[in-house]
């Protein structure tokens, strides 16, 4: 072979091998790195975000809230489910960490979500990574133990220990220190609250709504959607909708009650 074809046959080796290498990223991988450079996937289709997703109007921005500063007078957190204002707004949060579809990354992206997603380490496993990518589209991320025990009668020192290692799990993946802790099942005790202080948590943050496969139902007061209502979007459904499909049918259901999404740690 001459010297020319030579060059020009390594030349196309190793362009070929360089595709190979491009195409097995992990799509994951692929995703974050869109997230993080700003670029949405589907805009070259010109379609509105909000279409995109399901929704027949954008969500309209959440007022900027007035101070709402926790007391910091009580020995225990308070446990909230809900927020007293008397803004149009709802607070979307997710349990546990089971659910890693990395379209939702795109979701909470391109419609600008404020989601809280409380966070169980034995059911996130390896997954961490994509709760970094959603940390990093604007989702916060907060504690739901470590092995999501039911709380009540567990010896204080059992809670704390559920409690504080997940601080210091959360702590030590996202570099923040979670300021509200959700015990599993939505049941605690004095125990709880007393180890979710001295853990260094500010609320105790339940829920008075919750999505579930295709509806929502109230654990107390009124059956529809009120302001400063604290939704759980779940539960988890192996073969039922996905994530982004129950967010959507929430979405559409908040925004007929002529409400919005508003940042739950902006309010508490």
């Amino acid at each position: 072979m001459s010297r020319p074809r030579a060059v020009a046959a390594l030349l196309t080796a190793a362009a070929l091998l360089l595709a190979g290498c491009a195409q097995s990223v992990d799509p994951i991988e692929r995703l974050g790195k869109k997230a993080a450079e700003g670029v949405r996937p589907h805009s070259s289709t010109g379609e509105q975000p909000y279409r995109h997703w399901g929704l027949t109007a954008p969500l309209p921005a959440a007022p900027h809230p007035p101070a709402h500063p926790l007391s910091a007078h009580s020995a225990l957190p308070p446990v909230v489910d809900h927020v007293p204002t008397s803004d149009r707004v709802v607070f979307l949060t997710y349990d546990d960490g089971a659910e890693k579809d990395p379209r939702f990354v795109d979701m909470v992206r391109e419609l600008r979500l404020p989601v809280s997603m409380f966070l169980t380490d034995s059911v996130v496993g390896p997954g961490y990574g994509h709760f970094a990518r959603l940390q990093s589209v604007g989702a916060s991320v907060q504690n739901h133990t470590l092995d999501h025990p039911a709380m009540p009668g567990l010896p204080y020192a059992g809670q704390r220990a559920e409690i504080c290692g997940q601080q210091e799990k959360l702590k030590s993946r996202f570099g923040i220190r979670p300021r509200f802790f959700r015990p599993p099942y939505g049941t605690y005790d004095t125990t709880t609250l007393r180890a979710a202080a001295d853990c260094g948590v500010a609320a105790v943050v339940l829920w008075r709504a919750a999505m579930t496969a295709d509806t929502v139902v109230y654990r107390s007061g009124e059956k529809r959607l009120l302001p400063g209502d604290i939704i759980l979007v779940g539960p988890d459904e192996a073969t039922g909708p996905t994530l982004r499909e129950r967010t959507t049918r929430l979405l559409r259901r908040i925004q007929g009650s002529g409400l919005t999404v508003g940042r739950l740690e902006d309010y508490l």
